[in-house]
């Protein structure tokens, strides 16, 4: 089986909604195709993140979608590595390590101090896959979140 992977465009759309879709399903939320494609629209429209998508035999596979943000101390760019998500027909076949080195060569090239994730406790396939890509779990620093909108 062949990957490729390529830089989403918004003719891509169609491929990313639905892979999208089925992440947040993953996430527990409910199914609403409609809701992801304009959401991933809007990604391509205002040019606000990069996603990267799979091809595995002419059927996408998996996508990874990268937002900018700074380091003030180091002063330099960093991505989040906000979404990453493999079909479950394509898991097990390399698809998740291509889309995670691609990210990192992405991060390379445009000059990014780092790549940073999260990942739910629960999720240990996944950690797993970024512990073999080098990444490290930090224990340095605590996450605190404050909601702000209830609905969510």
């Amino acid at each position: 089986m062949s990957i490729h992977i390529v830089e989403a465009a918004p003719t891509d759309l169609e491929a990313v909604a639905q892979l999208f879709d089925a992440y947040r399903v993953f996430y527990r939320q409910s199914s609403d195709v409609a809701a992801a494609r304009a959401f991933i629209g809007e990604r391509f429209a205002r040019r606000d993140s990069v996603i990267f998508l799979a091809w595995q035999d002419d059927e996408p596979a998996g996508f990874v979608q990268l937002y900018p943000s700074l380091s003030s101390v180091s002063m330099r760019p960093i991505w989040i590595l906000n979404d990453l998500f493999v079909a479950p027909s394509a898991r097990r076949g390399g698809v998740g390590r291509r889309l995670m080195d691609k990210a990192r060569d992405f991060a390379r090239a445009s000059g990014a101090l780092r790549l940073e994730l999260t990942t739910e406790r629960t999720n240990t396939t996944a950690q797993a896959l970024y512990e073999s890509a080098g990444y490290a779990r930090d224990d340095v620093f605590y996450k605190y979140i404050l909601t702000v909108d209830r609905r969510a």
